[in-house]
Parts: C-alpha cells; sequence; structure tokens
C-alpha cells in the first residue's frame, strides 16, 4: 500500500499505469513542461489569506448573487476575520470526544487545548489563573460579582453605568435571590469615562467590588490605574474587557485587578447572529478556590508522561452543594477551543495588527464623518474602535437606506438609552475597507 492512504492509487496502481504507458518513472509524464518554463514567469506577488480570498471573491462569475454586508456595527459582538487555517485544526479528531468536558472520560486532545486557552486567556488579560470557559461575557461578569461576595462576605456592588446593559440585565437576574445590591456609578458627561469622585463618594466597608468596562460600552478606555489607586486593596475590582483591544491596551493584570471577564467571541469566532459566545474567566491565583467553572491542570502519569486532569471543578454535581462556586452545567468548550487556535495562530504580532487596524480605521471613520456635518462627537474620551456619535440623521432611517446599500449600520443608542434618540454607536474592525468607509461617509452626507 502507499505511504499515503487517503490517496486512491497504490504503488500497485502506478506501477500497471507506468507499464501500460512504457515509462519507467513518473516524472516522464511531465517531460514537455520544463521547457515552458526557460523564462521569468511574469507572476504577481504574493497575497495574504485574506487578500487571496477577496480577489477570488471578485472573479467569481456568482459575486452578483452574493449579500455581502460591510459591518459598521459591534457593541459586544464583532465582525472579525478568521483565518481558515483555525476551522481547519478545530476540526482534528483528538479534539472531539463523545463526554461532556466534565467528566473523567473527556479526551487528552480537549483537556489540552482547554489548558492552553487558560495559559493564553492568563497572557492576554496579565492574570494568574483561568478557567475553561464560561458561557458568555455576561454570565461571566455576573459571576464575578457572585465570586467576589465569596471572597469577602459583602453585599453592595458598585457598577459602572456603562457596563453593557444587557450584562446589567443578566447581572440583576443573577443576585435577585442573593441580597446583593447593585448601586450606579455615573460617567463623566465629557468623557464618558467613569466619574471618580462619584466613585469615591460610594466607597463604603459595606462595598464587595467596583465593577467597570474597559472599554466601557461607548468605546471609551477607561483610566484603570485611577480607578486603582481610589478602590481600597479589600475591595474586589472587576473588569469587563473586549479581548481584541488587549493587543494595544495594556493588560488589566498589570493595574492590580482581582478579576478580569469578558465575551470572548472575537477570538475566533463568528458572529452567528449573535451566539454561541463565549465567557472567559481570570483572577488572581489567591482566590482560586472562590473561582467558578472548571480549571485544567497538567500532570504526569504513573510512567511519567505528561498528561492533562480537572484539578478544579467545584459545582454542585462534584462537591457538597451548599460549598459549591456555581451551579453552571456547561462550558463552551468547543469556542474555546476556537479561541485558543485563533490566539496560536495570530500570536502577539498578529493580535496587535489587528488592533491596530481596528484604532486607526474607527479614528478614520471618525474624521471622516466629521467632515460630513451631519455628525459630531459626543465624548472627547480616548476610544479603541468604538465611538458614539450625534446624528442630524434620523437614526432609524439612516439605518433603513444603508441596509439598501449592502450596509449594517450603527447602532442607535435609544435601544438602551431613551433619551439619546439622536444617538449612534458606530464600530469598526479590521474587515472594514477604507473604499466601505469613504463610500459610507459619502452616502450619509447625502441623506437628509
Amino acid at each position: 500500500m502507499s505511504d499515503f492512504p487517503y490517496l486512491p492509487h497504490t504503488e500497485r496502481d502506478i506501477d500497471e499505469m507506468m507499464n501500460y504507458l512504457n515509462i519507467k518513472d513518473i516524472n516522464e509524464l511531465y517531460q514537455d513542461v520544463p521547457q515552458l518554463f526557460n523564462k521569468d514567469l511574469n507572476l504577481p506577488s504574493s497575497l495574504s489569506e485574506l487578500e487571496v480570498k477577496e480577489k477570488l471573491f471578485d472573479l467569481s462569475d456568482f459575486n452578483k448573487n452574493i449579500q455581502e454586508f460591510g459591518i459598521f456595527r459591534g457593541a459586544g459582538v464583532y465582525n472579525h476575520y478568521i483565518p481558515t487555517v483555525v476551522y481547519s485544526i478545530a476540526s482534528n479528531r483528538n479534539f472531539l470526544t463523545a463526554y461532556t468536558p466534565y467528566q473523567a472520560e473527556v479526551s487528552q486532545g480537549t483537556l489540552q487545548i482547554l489548558f492552553e486557552y487558560q495559559t493564553l486567556i492568563c497572557e492576554l488579560t496579565g492574570m494568574e489563573v483561568a478557567n475553561s470557559s464560561m458561557y458568555d461575557g455576561a454570565s461571566a461578569l455576573a459571576e464575578a460579582i457572585l465570586m467576589a461576595k465569596r471572597i469577602n462576605g459583602r453585599n453592595k456592588v458598585l457598577i459602572s453605568d456603562l457596563i453593557h446593559p444587557e450584562y446589567y440585565e443578566v447581572t440583576k437576574t443573577y443576585i435577585e435571590a442573593q441580597d446583593i445590591e447593585l448601586i450606579e456609578i455615573i460617567h463623566n458627561h465629557q468623557t464618558a469615562q467613569i466619574d471618580i469622585q462619584d466613585l469615591k463618594n460610594k466607597i463604603s466597608k459595606e462595598v464587595s467590588c467596583v465593577v467597570v468596562s474597559y472599554p466601557n460600552f461607548f468605546g471609551v478606555i477607561e483610566d484603570l490605574q485611577e480607578i486603582r489607586e481610589n478602590v481600597p486593596e479589600d475591595i474586589i475590582l472587576i473588569v469587563s474587557t473586549y479581548p481584541i483591544s488587549l493587543g494595544l491596551l495594556e493588560s488589566p493584570g498589570c493595574f492590580g485587578v482581582d478579576i478580569v471577564v469578558g465575551e470572548g467571541q472575537s477570538l475566533g469566532n463568528l458572529p452567528s447572529f449573535g451566539g454561541p459566545g463565549l465567557g472567559f474567566f481570570a483572577s488572581k491565583e489567591k482566590y482560586i478556590r472562590k473561582m467558578p467553572g472548571r480549571i485544567i491542570g497538567e500532570t504526569v502519569d504513573k510512567d511519567g508522561k505528561r498528561g492533562f486532569v480537572m484539578v478544579l471543578q467545584t459545582r454542585e454535581q462534584h462537591i457538597r452543594r451548599e460549598r459549591s462556586t456555581s451551579n453552571i452545567c456547561s462550558n463552551q468548550a468547543h469556542n474555546a477551543l476556537l479561541a485558543s487556535i485563533y490566539l496560536n495562530v495570530m500570536g502577539e504580532k498578529g493580535l496587535k495588527e489587528v488592533a491596530l487596524q481596528c484604532y486607526h480605521k474607527a479614528h478614520y471613520l471618525a474624521n471622516k464623518l466629521l467632515e460630513t456635518d451631519k455628525f459630531e462627537m459626543v465624548y472627547q474620551g480616548p476610544f479603541f474602535n468604538e465611538f458614539v456619535m450625534k446624528s442630524k440623521i434620523d437614526p432609524v432611517y439612516m439605518n433603513k437606506k444603508l441596509i439598501e446599500q449592502r450596509y449594517f449600520g450603527p447602532l442607535p443608542l435609544k435601544k438602551f438609552f431613551p433619551q439619546k434618540g439622536d444617538q449612534i454607536l458606530f464600530s469598526v474592525t479590521e474587515l472594514n475597507k477604507k473604499r466601505d468607509i469613504d463610500f459610507l461617509c459619502s452616502f450619509l452626507e447625502g441623506l437628509s
């Protein structure tokens, strides 16, 4: 048999074919080909994978029937490019198992990729330990607040009023029966950053934790150093972050943050109409036994071979119910697998390049929109890839017209903030081309 069992021809097949053709070597089949290449070929320069796909798309006979939309909306779910190799590697059978990822029979491939996922999340967030994923960013934040109560036994939570509104609603559901009080910290209406004086005024001995976003829902980057300096060490500081931004921004762990959570959809997972998500959860090591979910560890077997096991899984099925940290019944193992592969493929330089493109393209769009005289910036705080604009064009009408041009426009903030009827939230990623940004601004300039 051939050394390549998935190829259709055996060595015997090839020998019979060459005997029939009266040739001694398979290369004789191509003896005329080299004569065609005695001169330099007029070949174009190499292209990246994304550029090749775009080129093929443009050449396709079917492109007139494909509805590809330019997307300028994020607000928690983002449209990033996923290298083809990510899904190719994820289909490797070593990562597949017939068992759910909390049973002893789970495959070593699944355990290893979750172990590496935890390591990557720690490196990205600057934290010391991470679990093997949670449902989504919203549930991860709610679980972090419950964890803070387990750490210090206090019941008051100071939470930024610019946390994602859906995260806030999920958190309220989680704490409804927990005797926990949510107290909002207002934002500065010029910068959209936390009002530090309001934070200081609300600090008390009953406060369990302070919760902020980095960047926040309006896209503005909070000053974590100033916040940490004004939050006493005995109060848990929780940060909900957008992981792609950490390719450019300083990691929360560098500022002494206690718990970092977020939505990991942007790490190799498609938007998929809003789901499934991937909640990542990391903290300082001293809080590891208060952490929800499962933690994978590295060990050796009786023969000294490297292996992986679940070292902690503090849920009510495995320990006394009153001592369990969470009743969360699953993690997002496949989504964590994709995130791990994506981060390995992109590496430090790749993630930084994606973050830089998001940042520069967002600022380019903001400046182009200001030139139209139809928009004005609402906040002066520094932003990453999202920003709020006040629009002279009705947001609903604007988005209706943009859809007709195959563009998914900005988020009308009226959905979450009824008083902001004329304000919209733009989002930009590396997939937004300059030509699309220029067309968008030109088209909106012509609307009235």
